[in-house]
């Protein structure tokens, strides 16, 4: 098989496709569509989201200093669809997709009732890295719909069927091929 050179870009893949909700759940809030996320440590638990300057979100996560990072199933890809592909300057996507804001815990931002995983954080640190800036967040709660849970309290993936993009296109996820350490476990 013959290996070429690529231009630099993006194409860490598959990339979560997550619905970021911020503002405040009693004034002004928004739901924004981002990729560019993932795990940043696990003790305390952080998470990062690249976010344009530009977007409306940017803003009120700024001014807030909290946002919600809500899981989406892949039944919700056309809402993750809309709230990518729409400001929040000229629509109120709650409204927009007969989402329901739920009100967290810890953080001010609305988490999303539909999805399944909702991260509450608060950010720590925020990265001008060049087109987009990187809000570095404390996951200071998590709020899960029980059906999502396996018989431990864990998460089940086959219960929530996460979202992905990749190659600009949505994804779900397959089958569980392996269980973390299945290599050092004894015969």
């Amino acid at each position: 098989m013959a290996r070429i050179n690529l231009k630099p870009s993006t194409s860490l893949y598959p990339q979560p496709a997550i619905m970021v909700s911020c503002g405040d759940f009693d004034g002004q809030k928004n739901i924004i569509t981002l990729a560019w996320a993932g795990v940043a440590c696990s003790e305390p638990p952080m998470v990062t989201i690249g976010v344009r300057p530009q977007r409306f979100s940017y803003g009120l996560i700024k001014q807030s200093g909290e946002f919600v990072v809500n899981l989406p199933g892949t039944g919700l890809v056309r809402e993750t669809d809309f709230c990518g592909n729409i400001s929040g300057r000229t629509a109120d996507k709650f409204k927009a997709l007969g989402l329901t804001p739920l009100k967290g815990a810890v953080v001010k931002a609305p988490a999303i009732a539909e999805c399944p995983v909702n991260l509450e954080c608060r950010v720590r640190e925020v990265l001008h890295l060049g087109s987009h800036d990187l809000f570095v967040g404390e996951v200071v709660n998590i709020i899960a719909d029980e059906r999502a849970l396996d018989g431990h309290g864990r998460l089940d993936l086959t219960r929530i069927s996460p979202l992905a993009y990749g190659g600009g296109d949505y994804w779900s996820l397959g089958q569980r091929i392996g269980v973390y350490g299945f290599t050092k476990k004894k015969a």
